[in-house]
C-alpha cells in the first residue's frame, strides 16, 4: 500500500501582471528517508475545467511548471496502471493588476509500491500461451518500464494448488517467461527483467474455493531496486 505526506507552502505575490494570472510551482518528490525520487509523474487536475498539467521529476526529484491562478488542483501520482489522488492544492487569484513573483512550493513524500499484480494477464488453461486480452495490461507494464528506465523487475508466475507441484512450478516459470519475452520483443533490455516461477508455494487466497484459486493464479511484478 502506498503511503504519502504532502507539504505545501504559499509564497507572497508581487509585481505587475503582464498576462493572464499564472503561478510557477516548484515540485519536489522524495521518499520518507528524503531520497529523491526520479521519473515520478505528478498530475495537477483543475477543479474549474478538468484540465490536466503534469511534470516528471529529474534526478534530483524535482520539476517546475506553470499553473493558472485562481483555481484548485487535485494532485495525482501516476502509478503503474493508473493514478491515485493524494491531496488538493489551491492557487488563490492574485489582486487585480498583480501576479505571483515567487514560486509556490509543493513537497511530496511517498513510498512507491514495490509489488503489483498484472490484473487480466491470463493464459490458456494448462499452458503458457497468453490470452489475447492479456496484451493490453502487459503493454501498460511496457509503458511503465519506459518511464522508469532505472527499474529492474521480477515477473513472478503463481498457480493454484490443482495438479502436481512440480508441474505447476514449471508452468508458472514458463508463464513468467512468456511475459518477459513479450516485453523484450517490444524493446525492453533483457537485463532489466527476471522471470521466476513460484508454482503453488505462495497462495494469497483460499485454494478451497474457485474464487480463491482464480486469485492465486496470477502474474506478479516486483520492483527489485
Amino acid at each position: 500500500m502506498k503511503s504519502f505526506l504532502l507539504f505545501i507552502m504559499l509564497v507572497p505575490f508581487l509585481g505587475i501582471a503582464q498576462k493572464a494570472a499564472t503561478a510557477s510551482v516548484d515540485v519536489a518528490i522524495s521518499d520518507f528517508k528524503d531520497k529523491a525520487l526520479e521519473n515520478e509523474v505528478i498530475i495537477f487536475r483543475s477543479f474549474l475545467n478538468g484540465n490536466e498539467f503534469s511534470g516528471k521529476s529529474d534526478e534530483t526529484g524535482k520539476f517546475s511548471l506553470e499553473l493558472p491562478a485562481g483555481d484548485k488542483y487535485e494532485i495525482f501520482i501516476l502509478g503503474f496502471k493508473d493514478s491515485t489522488s493524494y491531496n488538493v492544492f489551491e492557487i488563490p487569484a492574485p489582486p487585480p493588476n498583480s501576479s505571483y513573483k515567487d514560486a509556490f512550493k509543493v513537497d511530496i513524500k511517498f513510498m512507491p509500491s514495490k509489488t503489483f499484480v498484472l490484473e487480466d494477464c491470463n493464459f490458456e488453461t494448462g499452458k503458457a500461451t497468453l490470452e489475447p486480452e492479456s496484451y493490453s495490461v502487459i503493454d501498460e507494464l511496457y509503458a511503465y518500464l519506459l518511464r522508469k528506465p532505472e527499474d529492474i523487475i521480477e515477473i513472478g508466475g503463481h498457480t493454484d494448488n490443482v495438479g502436481k507441484a512440480a508441474a505447476n512450478l514449471k508452468l508458472s516459470e514458463e508463464r513468467a517467461t512468456a511475459v518477459k519475452n513479450y516485453l523484450i520483443a517490444k524493446g525492453i533490455e533483457p537485463s532489466r527483467i527476471i522471470a521466476k516461477g513460484y508454482g503453488m508455494t505462495q497462495p494469497v487466497a483460499d485454494n478451497k474455493t474457485e474464487e480463491g484459486r482464480a486469485t492465486n493464479r496470477r502474474t506478479e511484478v516486483k520492483i527489485l531496486n
